[in-house]
């Protein structure tokens, strides 16, 4: 959720590349780094929204506790969290959004854990990873590219990183696309996004369904095939992505092949049951969710939008979903929640819910079991989306 003071691109993987309609203009870091949104931590204040619908029927994990029996993380899990809170985050209900984009992050705990155990920090190998600048509707979207080796053409997976719509970046989430492309043999593009409270809803839906039509467009010369495109998010970008899908029904644009989801924003109901029970969890808790909810949408009504109210939205004819889950996780009612809502729309959709862990584990594999287990099983399915040829590829 945050930013990491360093870039997480290996120096000699990585390349940068101004994109205004070719990739022709080169930058300097320091320039991406501008172009960049510094964004980082989070925070809230405590307390729902007036006019948020009432909980929606079933909690659907057979698994899952109950809504007044708050989850216990794991050793590896509460090793990360304890390293989290050796950074010292300001308490982000006293922040603005411009200080919490400041905060240390889960990202940034995972790297002083593998140092404290005397591990390497450095980023995952990926074939090359190259920074980019494309034109969105509201102007520049940093991306990142990462290719694996070979000659292609490689299946493409758009990812969008989370933060609530308000905080974190590429950097933050660096983690996550490196191992999906490396465990599914895509290229994976990692998109930024116009955030609030600067640029309110829909910018940043905006954005991203915008760098999903920029790969459609352009997928040859990432030596991508533009038949086979999916998108995976995190939290926020996991509303994003599922909203990519809605938006491409309703445009006329081509689909994506697979969303994976992974604890996706589904709802604006903040007394779901695992916000009940996970209303002061961390390092995501209901008023942080509310915080957020505040900073990106212009009013309440915003929350009944189907494209933030994915749950109650019409889902029919959408590509299928594989949804990840955390226990420990306000938001794991959410993707249940969506997970029997796609169905019942007769969409296809696969939902797993991790127990022992929180929030943000997705992308923790260097420290965390469970993490490796939920990107394998983001790239097990995407490899069927994307077809017989990436399967047996593996």
């Amino acid at each position: 959720m945050y930013s990491h003071a360093v870039p997480t691109v290996l120096p000699s993987e990585v390349g940068f590349i101004f994109d205004l309609e070719e990739p022709s203009m080169r930058v300097t870091p320091l320039f991406l780094s501008a172009m960049l949104i510094a964004t980082a931590a989070c925070s809230p204040r405590a307390g729902d929204h007036p006019d948020q619908a009432a909980a929606s029927s079933g909690d659907t994990a057979a698994a899952a506790p109950s809504a007044t029996t708050p989850g216990t993380p794991n050793d590896q899990m509460q090793a990360v969290l304890t390293s989290l809170g050796s950074l010292h985050p300001k308490p982000v209900t006293e922040l603005s959004a411009t200080e919490a984009r400041k905060q240390p992050s889960p990202a940034d705990a995972v790297k002083a854990l593998l140092k404290k155990e005397g591990k390497s920090t450095a980023p995952e190998p990926v074939g090359s990873v190259v920074n980019r600048i494309i034109k969105g509707p509201g102007g520049a979207i940093p991306i990142r590219i990462y290719t694996p080796k070979g000659p292609g053409p490689f299946p493409v997976a758009l990812y969008i990183h989370g933060g609530g719509w308000v905080i974190a970046d590429l950097d933050t989430y660096d983690a996550s696309p490196r191992a999906l492309a490396n465990l599914t043999n895509a290229v994976v593009v990692s998109t930024h996004y116009r955030q609030a409270p600067e640029h309110k809803f829909p910018a940043a839906h905006q954005d991203v369904f915008a760098a999903y039509k920029w790969i459609l467009a352009n997928a040859k010369s990432l030596k991508g095939d533009s038949k086979r495109v999916a998108v995976v998010g995190e939290s926020a970008g996991g509303n994003l992505a599922a909203s990519i899908s809605i938006m491409a029904r309703d445009s006329g644009v081509q689909a994506p092949v697979h969303q994976v989801l992974v604890y996706p924003i589904a709802g604006y109901d903040l007394n779901t049951p695992s916000y009940q029970e996970n209303a002061a969890a961390k390092p995501l808790n209901k008023a942080m969710m509310a915080w957020f909810f505040e900073q990106y949408l212009n009013s309440p009504a915003d929350g009944k939008n189907p494209l933030i109210d994915l749950i109650h939205a019409d889902l029919e004819g959408l590509p299928p979903a594989t949804i990840i889950n955390a226990q420990i996780d306000p938001l794991r009612s959410d993707g249940e929640m969506l997970a029997d809502a796609l169905k019942n729309a007769g969409v296809a959709a696969e939902q797993k819910t991790y127990e022992g862990v929180t929030h943000e584990f997705f992308g923790m594999g260097a420290v965390v079991d469970q993490a490796k287990e939920a990107e394998q099983m983001a790239a097990d399915e995407l490899r069927k989306g994307f077809g017989p040829e990436a399967t047996a590829a593996r």
